[in-house]
């Protein structure tokens, strides 16, 4: 428990979040002193070929140890965390013998991160929790999987096991969409590939959304407000009402499952001009590109309501549901699931409501399902992780090694 737990507490302290607007890779430079952390600890277990490039990306291998070919499997996590939340100066608590009761993250600001609100808590009474301290995220999502693989991989090297070769790489910038921009494939040179990138204990994932952006610019007319009768064009009021027009049913608050959403992401502006960002997501590809068509419609009937050229719209597609790769390799998901048995662990197989890297690696030609790390609340000051629960992924990390080789 305390190896891979002070793993992760060393991680965690790095801040690596990541930001969008920068034209950089890695796009910002804790995630580049993570990536020499790791560098250095690869190298210390003892694996092979350890690389860390110009872009961020760190590379390792294990040779295989056994006299049989047997397929050659790859796992990923990435260093940065989401800039959903501040994720600098993290300072995690570190809750043993859960009582089950709420816990105090934050008296001052009042945050408690309750059992109430978060009723699955209840399923960790007596375990190690580790939770932030209400101010930050935590970084379970994904240092929780950086510090799983390596700690499997030193389990490996150190007991023997026997195992074909594995392929790890750690990346930046996943939370911003160009976690795999930059990953030179042919080093990596894997069959398969998993991310340990999942939440709780047991799920496993090779359905992701269809996902696509719309950044939309809205012209407006600035008059004074005392005079503006038939002049004034209000570019917030515009925004407002393309909002309005969207089905309010599918919002992100009130889907689940395999609901797809229109998701306002963020609005700035005033009356001469205002940009919104919009998530477009959906599991189906026809519904997916249906609400592509819909979101073009209320953009040309606004144009016409308004004149040509005051809403622009640059809607661009950013990753498509990998089942459609995983399919035809669904021998990578069974050794999952024997793997995940193998320890004692019933898999949960659901749709990431979200995506992945392995995503976009499934449809550069690397099928690559998603595996548990045992994190909760992502992206939030309520995140947290079961100690037990890393524990059962380096586990599973472990016997899924194993199982490849037929074992």
């Amino acid at each position: 428990m305390e190896r891979v737990l002070d793993r992760f507490l060393r991680y965690i302290a790095v801040d690596t979040m990541s930001e969008g607007s920068s034209g950089k890779s890695p796009s910002t430079p804790g995630q580049l002193e993570l990536a020499k952390i790791i560098k250095s600890e690869l190298e210390d277990i003892g694996m092979s070929d350890v690389y860390l490039d110009k872009k961020g990306y760190v590379y390792a291998r294990i040779p295989g140890n056994i006299d049989k070919t047997v397929p050659v499997i790859g796992l990923i996590s990435h260093m940065d965390t989401s800039p959903d939340l501040n994720g600098r100066g993290v300072t995690p608590k570190i809750i043993r013998n859960y009582n089950g009761k709420d816990i105090i993250l934050n008296e001052r600001l009042n945050v408690i991160l309750s059992p109430e609100e978060f009723p699955e808590l209840l399923n960790y009474k007596n375990q190690t929790l580790v939770t932030t301290d209400g101010t930050t995220l935590l970084g379970a999502d994904d240092k929780a999987g950086i510090a799983e693989i390596i700690s499997a991989c030193e389990f490996i090297i150190n007991n023997k096991i026997r195992h074909g070769e594995i392929k790890v790489a750690f990346t930046p910038d996943e939370e911003i969409g160009r976690g795999v921009d930059f990953i030179d494939l042919k080093r990596f040179n894997a069959d398969f590939a998993y991310t340990i990138d999942g939440e709780e204990i047991g799920s496993l994932e090779y359905e992701t959304f269809n996902a696509a952006n719309a950044i939309v610019t809205i012209k407006g007319k600035n008059i004074h407000p005392g005079y503006a009768k038939n002049k004034m064009k209000n570019s917030i009021i515009i925004a407002y009402e393309l909002q309005s027009m969207l089905p309010e049913s599918e919002r992100p608050e009130y889907t689940e499952g395999y609901e797809g959403f229109f998701h306002l992401n963020s609005i700035k502006g005033n009356v001469e001009e205002t940009t919104l960002h919009f998530l477009i997501r959906d599991h189906d590809k026809e519904k997916f590109e249906s609400k592509k068509k819909l979101f073009r419609k209320h953009v040309k009937f606004l144009n016409e309501k308004y004149g040509k050229n005051t809403v622009k719209a640059d809607i661009k597609d950013i990753y498509y549901n990998m089942k459609d790769k995983i399919i035809p390799n669904i021998h990578i998901i069974e050794y999952a699931k024997q793997a995940m048995k193998k320890c004692n662990i019933n898999p949960e197989i659901s749709p990431i409501r979200g995506g992945t890297d392995g995503a976009k690696l499934s449809y550069k030609g690397l099928p690559c399902p998603n595996l548990f790390t045992g994190g909760h609340n992502a992206h939030g000051k309520y995140e947290y992780i079961p100690v037990e629960s890393m524990i059962k992924a380096v586990e599973v990390i472990v016997r899924l090694a194993e199982t490849v080789t037929g074992k």
